[in-house]
């Protein structure tokens, strides 16, 4: 078959290397652009050191519509909006946006929320698509179950460790080796971004709001996220698996496991594990996955596999590492 041409804009950032590393190696896809601003003509490998030997891509200063099918957009948040104000985009090129510009609802947002464990055939029809948040992912495939059972009975009390890479590739404060190592802390309690677009598809489940008191960690390591969520329900752990399973049956990558998992099950992989423990009257629920693949470019291709028909999991056979 004839191959999906693929452009990347905003190709010199952690999500954009990422989808690179996949897409290079997927069968059905030839990336034929990928635009840098600051890294016009120079090697996709000089920025991107793990792709030495893996392709000879150059950065480009430009997208060109009329080379590709569909492009993904992996600058930064607020940036999207403001590209694609002024660009002139063909109506049959297809659009992933891995920012957060357009996944809460608003009129005249034409974009479908890719998160597709809950919207599976509005992806399949989609032209455009915004990929979800990556704590947004984790805690969503850890609590959208049991709001579409209603069985969540109060509040919400969630906790998530992310990795650095979770901060992007531009420097901060808290992104350096000397401050990250051996070091944690608590940013933007009770208010991170992603709540919105986590309380919108809550409500998309279960047609209520359900508060999540949610307070995000840096953690010490490079990938991943961990959360735990607990909430008081008079369902069974028994009862509570079974519906976990109906939800995710038919998913390739969200797995409902029944022994307590690890964050290393799931870095460089695709895949989101599920672990429920029953204790007294709470539920509590850990949710884990690779920030950077099911939190960003893995999803950003899986949903790029379902727009255009192809195997859901093509070029997403990734093995985590048990070291």
């Amino acid at each position: 078959m004839t191959k999906l041409r693929v452009g990347i804009y905003g190709a010199a950032g952690y999500t954009a290397g990422e989808l690179i590393r996949i897409l290079i190696n997927h069968p059905n896809v030839e990336i034929v652009c990928a635009q840098s601003s600051s890294q016009v003509g120079k090697k996709v490998y000089n920025t991107h050191a793990d792709l030495i030997g893996d392709t000879d891509l150059v950065f480009d200063a430009e997208l060109d519509f009329d080379q590709i099918d569909v492009f993904f957009l992996c600058k930064g948040h607020g940036e999207s909006k403001v590209y694609l104000k002024d660009a002139d985009v063909p109506s049959q090129v297809r659009i992933i946006d891995l920012s957060n510009d357009f996944r809460l609802k608003a009129p005249g947002n034409d974009f479908i929320y890719g998160l597709p464990e809950m919207n599976h055939d509005a992806i399949k029809s989609a032209r455009k698509i915004a990929n979800p948040g990556c704590f947004a992912t984790c805690i969503q495939v850890g609590l959208l179950p049991a709001a579409k059972a209603g069985i969540i009975e109060s509040e919400i009390h969630t906790t998530g460790i992310t990795g650095s890479t979770g901060a992007g590739q531009s420097l901060s404060p808290t992104s350096h080796f000397s401050w990250r190592n051996n070091n944690m802390s608590v940013y933007k309690a009770f208010t991170h971004q992603h709540l919105s677009e986590i309380g919108e598809s809550m409500e998309q489940e279960s047609g209520k709001d359900h508060p999540i008191n949610f307070i995000p960690f840096r953690g010490n390591f490079t990938r991943g996220i961990i959360v735990t969520s607990y909430f008081e329900t008079e369902a069974s752990e028994e009862q509570a698996y079974k519906l976990y399973k109906a939800y995710y049956d038919g998913h390739p990558y969200t797995h409902v496991v029944e022994e307590n998992p690890d964050l290393k099950m799931v870095v460089n992989t695709n895949k989101a594990l599920v672990y429920l423990k029953k204790e007294g009257t709470k539920l509590l629920v850990i949710s884990i996955i690779d920030n950077l693949l099911k939190g960003a470019s893995g999803q950003a291709v899986q949903n790029m596999n379902l727009m255009f028909g192809l195997e859901e999991t093509a070029g997403l056979q990734l093995k985590a590492s048990n070291f």
